[in-house]
C-alpha cells in the first residue's frame, strides 16, 4: 500500500491517492517514516494536479508542518488575501527535490510549485519580489524567488517567472552557490550563480530539462535584462540528438 501511495504522489494522481488511502493507509500518521503531505511536496513532478492531491490528503486528515503555508500549496488567492501581516512574513523550510526551500518566503514556495494565482496574490499583498532565502553554514543559499522559476521541471514555473520579472525581479541577483536537490540522489552543488547561469545549468543530465525550454528561459531573461538575444540556432543541440552525426 505504501508503494502505491508513493507512486500516486509521484504521478500527482488524486484517484490513486484516494485508492491507496481507502486500502488502509492513514494520512494522519507517518507513512514509511514521513508525513503524508511531505511525500507529495518533496516529489519530482510539478503539475496542475498537485493542488487536487493536496486536497485529498487534507480531507483524509494530513497535517502540514506549518498551516500558514497551506494557502500557497493550494494556490488559493482568496485565502492568501486573508493572511495577517505576521503570516505573510513567515519563513518556511521544506525538503525540495530541486531549488532549496530553506528559510524562504511564501513567494519562494509559490514560485517553486509554479502557482500563478498564489504569486499574484502574494505580490498584491506586498511580498518582496527580491526576498532572499536563508544562507547556510557554507555560505550557500540566499537566492530570490526567481531562481525557483528558471530551472523548473517541465518549465512549470515559466508563467510565474514572467510575473516576477514584470514585478521587478532582479535578473542579475547573485549568490555564492546553492545545493540543488539536497539529500536526493541527484544532489548537485553549484557555485557563483545568477538566474541566467542557473537557467543554463538545466543542460546538466541530472536535471532532465528540455533544451528548448532552457533556451526559451535564457531568451526571456536576456530580454528582461535589456541584453542582446542571439538566435540560438543550434537548439536542440545537433551533437546530442540521437541518430544525428556528430560534427567533425
Amino acid at each position: 500500500m505504501s508503494h502505491e501511495f508513493r507512486v500516486a504522489c509521484e504521478l500527482h494522481s488524486p484517484e490513486r491517492l484516494r485508492a491507496a488511502l481507502a486500502a488502509g493507509l492513514d494520512a494522519r500518521q507517518p507513512i514509511d517514516g514521513k508525513p503524508a503531505l511531505a511525500w507529495l511536496t518533496e516529489m519530482y513532478t510539478r503539475s496542475d494536479r498537485f493542488v487536487d492531491c493536496v486536497r485529498v490528503l487534507l480531507e483524509r486528515g494530513a497535517v502540514p508542518d506549518d498551516p500558514v503555508v497551506l494557502p500557497v500549496l493550494l494556490n488559493d488567492a482568496d485565502a492568501i488575501g486573508r493572511l495577517d501581516a505576521t503570516s505573510l512574513r513567515l519563513r518556511v523550510t521544506m525538503t525540495c527535490s530541486f531549488t532549496p526551500l530553506a528559510g524562504v518566503s511564501l513567494l519562494h514556495v509559490a514560485a517553486e510549485y509554479g502557482h500563478v494565482a498564489a504569486t499574484r496574490a502574494l505580490l498584491a499583498r506586498g511580498a518582496d519580489v527580491n526576498d532572499r532565502a536563508a544562507i547556510d553554514s557554507d555560505g550557500l543559499g540566499g537566492h530570490t524567488p526567481l531562481f525557483h522559476t528558471v530551472n523548473a521541471h517541465a518549465a512549470r514555473s515559466a508563467p510565474v517567472m514572467r510575473l516576477l520579472l514584470e514585478a521587478g525581479a532582479a535578473v542579475d541577483a547573485r549568490v555564492a552557490g546553492l545545493v540543488w536537490g539536497r539529500g536526493f540522489e541527484w544532489e548537485t552543488a553549484l557555485f557563483d550563480l545568477t538566474p541566467l547561469s542557473y537557467a543554463q545549468l538545466g543542460g546538466l543530465p541530472q536535471m532532465h530539462r528540455d533544451e528548448r525550454d532552457v533556451a526559451d528561459t535564457v531568451r526571456t531573461l536576456l530580454r528582461a535584462a535589456g541584453r542582446p538575444v542571439p538566435a540560438l540556432t543550434n537548439v536542440p543541440n545537433r551533437y546530442l540528438v540521437k541518430g544525428d552525426a556528430a560534427p567533425r
